[in-house]
């Protein structure tokens, strides 16, 4: 008698686990946000809507940015490089996102490869000349809406003391309240450069991929 008690309890249990697991992934009135995130108070999960980033200027998040460039390796794969250190700032007003201005800065030396020593080699003198080009540098000329998640961005990329006209396409990953009330807003940005044109070898190939993932934070 006692272990149909104790199985009947343990049922009731999982029942009651499951109703509370169901409501809290119930979506709440609004713009989607659930009942329960689990998330600690003040911290608000984004969503696809670039409209909850407020108006205001933003800075670059160091901690939550890449710059990933994809090189060809003579043709027989894409070798993978990644830039870790970068600042920018973002003017940005979701009621006039075409009005909005992007700045940013990469620390040239900050590439990093798997392959060891390779990082080393090409911040030195052979490829990126680091000590004489200590940073890359992107400002934006104009920012076009092609979507309601999407866009481009033209603007001037300086890189080995060369500067070009670019256009990365642009692709909303979240928006929202962020933490401590300090509204975020985050993007991946791709666009593909000639070396040759900015003063780097022919052998990386006709063209170099640049992936920018970012996220921005409204300063107070």
């Amino acid at each position: 008698m006692s272990k149909r008690r104790d199985a009947r309890a343990s049922r009731l249990s999982s029942r009651v686990l499951a109703a509370s697991l169901a409501l809290a992934l119930v979506p709440a009135a609004g713009h989607g946000q659930s009942v329960s995130s689990g998330l600690p108070p003040g911290v608000y999960p984004a969503e696809q809507d670039y409209k909850l980033a407020l108006a205001g200027t933003y800075g670059l998040d160091p901690d939550h940015a890449a710059i990933i460039a994809r090189v060809s390796h003579l043709g027989y794969s894409w070798s993978i490089f990644r830039f870790d250190r970068l600042d920018g700032t973002l003017k940005w007003d979701p009621a006039n996102p075409g009005g909005s201005v992007l700045s940013a800065r990469v620390e040239t030396a900050s590439i990093t490869s798997n392959v060891k020593g390779f990082g080393e080699q090409l911040a030195g003198d052979d490829f990126l000349k680091s000590k004489t080009f200590p940073q890359a540098t992107f400002v934006s000329t104009a920012f076009r809406q092609t979507g309601p998640r999407a866009g481009k961005v033209d603007g001037t990329l300086t890189l080995l003391g060369h500067s070009k006209p670019v256009t990365f396409d642009v692709d909303l990953v979240g928006a929202g309240k962020g933490l401590t009330g300090q509204p975020r807003i985050g993007a991946t940005a791709r666009t593909s450069i000639d070396p040759v044109a900015f003063g780097l070898m022919p052998l990386l190939g006709p063209s170099i991929e640049i992936v920018a993932e970012i996220e921005f934070v409204r300063t107070p």
